[in-house]
């Protein structure tokens, strides 16, 4: 620890001594001083052509390089897609230097002293792309494709993986423009080898069908693209990790991908009970590193929700495989299956307060207290089968299909004791629960999507089939004995046998005509059909056989909705360079029946809407770096089946729920802004965003509480007036001296939101404010070490009408300190130490500290990795959460992973091109696996 201080101490020193740093700046233009914005400006070596400092032009043409003073030869580089590069050798860096005018020429010109070559520039900016060499960024060389992208300009990964690009969020991860397991990428981030990636395109995320008709992104998030470079495009990589520890925890796993030009075939496994599910695509990479249930990461103990993300402890067991191909020319496939299964054992303990009217027929009582106690386990498992296919039949016609199945089991086991006061501790009720749960699920689902293109540029017609069809099987039993305050009490033994069905379809035909090189107008029709039944049939408990044989008329009842909406829309797409502008205008004309039996009565409420429908998009770019998105659009969604049939659910003696037959629809206005500015040449950047909904109608809660037993009768009711805001951003800057690289990240976001409803007859209201700033600063020494500080504040607030209580409010205060250590060579170092307060005032404890601990060393050329770690060393990790909605508080207390450590061996391998690869891939984790929080 002592040369790690000694160490991080040089580092600062270091730091300060920028003296010995100079600027050099310049300005590039065409032959015809026009001047170019984009252009990328470099100093590479001359020895080994390793890139020093780079950055790229402003508007203006202008360039500006920060760098240290070097008394080596190096080179001066200018490249522009279009133009020849220009090259400029200057034998030492010692002073400032104004470089004038570079203006680029002709390929085939050469100037005086000036050397014309073409080479591969580290940045380079396309009309809707931003391209990376990965060969000009030096990163380890068992590095993996994260490394990587850490050291691109405007990347930044925060403490939760997750990745923002010059301040778009990414969330499309392929390679090859193909999914790596699944579309978040989070296994090719960690297990892909940053050596074989030639180019790293950034570009703006599309649905399928704006990829398709060649439209811009409507979206706000951007999407990464890795080329594998082609001399390497051959190989095996993958690795096998075991481990043991103390408590009898363990995690084991296993990877293996083959690739050989557009094949690839990928088997993944793995197996631990340390909280990594393995039961979707984000949660995979979580048991390929062990450890982590909320961040992802390779190396390192995990650094458990000490937030109440992590409710109870897991075992998991995850087996898959991926394989891609292009079967003939043209046709695209891939197929994946994966098997998920998990058990997990929760304690909780939760304290809800539920507030009550001024109004209230009792004017004693203001609150109603339930706390409880609870013990849940609940075992799952899932075989999920998918695959998608493109068929490109010619230049103007592409035909996409990707079908899934899934299928899976879920039990739950569930014991509760429950207890009802008031706002004086005066008993309203106690029950004690006893209950289990086991539902088979099945599903399909399938998107089919054609699109046509024409002679004429820009003319083309598109049409799409989806469907989603599902059914559960349920049985549940509810063992229940309830005792109200004033001596009398109810007893429950039953058992109801639901079976829910949802078939859902979808289709529409667009066509769209060129008026313009850059306006096109558009006339859509789009169709759906879906119907949703619910048949449940309940039985008492019929002591006499030892059976639940005896039929329940109250439980038992069928549910029926049938909607078929029609939507026919046209309008424009604009699309100059500087802005763009798309709109669709139309009517939702829709048919809604229901149908229900209860009782042997039968209900049928049918009901015909015709709704606006209006979706407005439009951006406007003020230079490569700055843009603007707006969109807007008119949402409206139907009640369900349960809200609008006038039929009882008394399944819970303690909530009856009944339908209201004269609900409206949902409807709301729909606003989202946002603008994004970063600054290459300062790799500083930022982003501001907004949202806004506001309700023409929305369906409330009705709630009906029984002042005296604590029992509740739920309907719905329709309000307006209610509204969801949210304004934030954040800004970023990164600061590269040599071996010393900086990068801070300061970020807010907060809502203020209106929600109304009814309690006892009487509206209430709640204004809810929540205000969450961040702030987080990495310091990197070479391949040293890392330090990575954060600190984020959580406040939440809810001011109420027509409540005895007027206000209530909640904050969270989390600070954390990661640091890695790379010295000395083949040992990995990390020390994740974080401290929570949460200031809950209700009985429950307040705040923990959270520290992790790593060692690993590697051996045999890095193909084998040791390593020890511990979680929670001081044995202090909380789960904890306060929830403040419209009608409540609620705090709870979950079982969450306490102090282990687990000794693990990994094996790596690494093959291209039919060699082998000394150091196999990047030690698990590999550089900064502890920053954030990520252990």
């Amino acid at each position: 620890m002592q040369k790690i201080f000694t160490l991080l101490l040089v580092a600062f020193t270091s730091a300060l001594g920028f003296s010995q740093n100079i600027t050099l700046k310049g300005k590039v233009t065409d032959p015809d001083n026009f001047p170019l914005e984009s252009a990328t400006v470099y100093l590479s070596t001359v020895k080994d052509s390793a890139m020093v400092a780079y950055s790229v032009t402003n508007k203006d043409g202008s360039w500006e390089i920060r760098t240290r003073v070097t008394k080596d030869p190096v080179f001066l580089k200018v490249s522009y897609m279009g133009f020849a590069d220009f090259k400029q050798k200057l034998t030492t860096l010692v002073a400032n230097m104004d470089f004038g005018v570079q203006k680029l020429s002709d390929k085939a010109t050469t100037l005086n002293e000036v050397i014309i070559v073409s080479e591969a520039p580290p940045v380079r900016v396309k009309k809707d792309t931003l391209e990376f060499n990965a060969g000009s960024f030096k990163v380890r060389p068992d590095a993996n494709v994260e490394a990587l992208l850490k050291q691109l300009p405007g990347v930044d990964v925060d403490s939760d993986g997750v990745i923002t690009i010059n301040g778009k969020q990414v969330d499309q991860i392929l390679v090859n423009r193909k999914p790596f397991f699944d579309r978040d990428g989070k296994i090719a981030l960690k297990n892909l080898p940053a050596s074989l990636i030639n180019k790293v395109q950034v570009s703006d995320t599309k649905t399928k069908e704006e990829e398709l008709l060649n439209r811009r992104a409507s979206g706000n998030n951007s999407s990464i693209n890795f080329t594998i470079d082609e001399k390497k495009n051959k190989g095996l990589f993958g690795k096998i990790m075991g481990g043991y520890g103390t408590d009898d925890r363990y995690e084991t796993s296993g990877m293996l991908n083959y690739f050989e030009g557009k094949k690839r075939i990928s088997l993944l496994a793995s197996s631990n009970n340390i909280n990594s599910t393995g039961f979707s695509m984000d949660e995979i990479f979580d048991s390929m590193g062990g450890g982590r249930n909320v961040s992802s990461g390779v190396f390192g103990a995990v650094r458990q929700a000490g937030n109440g993300i992590g409710q109870g402890i897991t075992q998991s067991n995850m087996a898959g495989g991926s394989y891609n191909d292009e079967w003939f020319k043209n046709f695209s496939s891939t197929l994946n299956y994966f098997y998920n299964s998990a058990d997990t054992e929760n304690n909780n303990r939760t304290r809800e307060t539920t507030f009550l009217p001024a109004t209230s027929g009792d004017t004693t009582q203001k609150s109603q207290t339930e706390t409880s106690t609870s013990s849940t386990d609940n075992s799952r498992y899932v075989h999920n089968a998918g695959s998608e296919f493109e068929w490109k039949l010619n230049k103007q016609t592409t035909i996409f299909m990707d079908p899934r199945f899934v299928t899976g089991n879920s039990k739950e086991r569930n014991v509760t004791s429950r207890e009802t006061v008031d706002q004086d501790g005066n008993l309203i009720n106690r029950s004690d629960n006893n209950t289990f749960n086991d539902t088979d699920n099945r599903s399909f689902t399938n998107r089919l999507q054609i699109r046509r293109a024409f002679d004429k540029k820009g003319r083309a017609i598109s049409a799409g089939f989806n469907n989603n069809n599902s059914v559960d099987d349920t049985q549940n039993l509810n063992r229940q004995s309830i005792d109200f305050g004033d001596g009398s009490s109810t007893n429950v033994d039953q058992l109801k046998q639901t079976t829910t069905t949802n078939d859902n379809y979808s289709g529409s035909l667009e066509y769209l005509e060129p008026i313009t090189d850059s306006l096109r107008i558009k006339v859509k029709g789009a169709y759906s059909s879906s119907q949703n039944t619910r048949n449940r049939e309940g039985f008492d408990y019929d002591a006499a056989s030892g059976q639940y044989s005896a039929f329940n008329d109250l439980l038992t009842n069928y549910l029926s909705s049938t909607t078929g909406s029609f939507i026919p829309t046209a309008g424009f797409e604009l699309d100059k360079n500087k802005y763009d502008l798309s709109t669709e205008l139309g009517q939702r004309i829709i048919s809604f029946d229901n149908h229900s039996v209860y009782l042997g009565d039968y209900y049928s409420l049918n009901k015909n809407y015709i709704l606006p429908f209006a979706n407005v998009q439009a951006g406007i770019t003020f230079s490569q770096s700055k843009r603007l998105r707006f969109n807007y659009n008119y949402d409206t969604s139907l009640p369900t089946a349960t809200q609008i049939l006038p039929v009882e659910d008394v399944s819970n003696p303690l909530n009856t729920i009944v339908g209201n037959p004269d609900l409206d629809p949902n409807k709301s206005h729909n606003i989202n802004i946002n603008f994004r500015n970063f600054d290459f040449a300062t790799r500083s950047g930022y982003n501001l965003y907004g949202n806004a909904r506001f309700y023409d109608s929305q369906v409330a809660s009705f709630t009906e509480i029984d002042v005296t037993d604590g029992t509740r009768i739920t309907s719905y009711q329709n309000v307006s007036g209610a509204y969801n805001l949210s304004v934030g951003g954040n800004y970023n800057k990164s600061i590269k001296r040599g071996a010393h690289t900086f990068r801070y990240n300061l970020g807010l976001n907060s809502s203020y939101n209106l929600t109304k409803g009814f309690t006892n007859a009487q509206q209430y209201e709640a204004r809810s404010l929540t205000l969450s700033p961040r702030l987080n600063f990495s310091y990197d020494y070479g391949e040293l070490l890392t330090i990575n500080p954060s600190y984020s504040y959580t406040y939440n607030q809810s001011d109420y009408t027509n409540y005895r209580i007027t206000q209530a409010s909640n904050y969270v205060h989390r600070i954390n300190l990661a640091t890695t250590s790379y010295w000395p060579k083949n040992v990995v170092f990390g020390n994740d130490f974080g401290y929570t307060y949460n200031s809950i005032d209700t009985g429950f404890r307040k705040d923990f500290y959270l520290w992790n601990t790593s060692l690993g060393y590697s051996f045999l050329d890095n193909h084998f990795m040791f390593k020890i770690k511990v979680y929670d060393v001081l044995n202090q990790n909380l789960g904890i959460t306060r929830s403040i909605t419209a009608t409540s508080i609620e705090d709870q207390e979950n079982t969450v992973l306490k102090r282990y450590a687990m000794f693990s061996l990994t094996y790596s391998l690494k093959q291209f091109g039919g060699k082998r690869v000394p150091g196999g891939d990047r030690p698990p984790g590999g550089g900064g696996n502890f920053r954030g929080r990520r252990m």
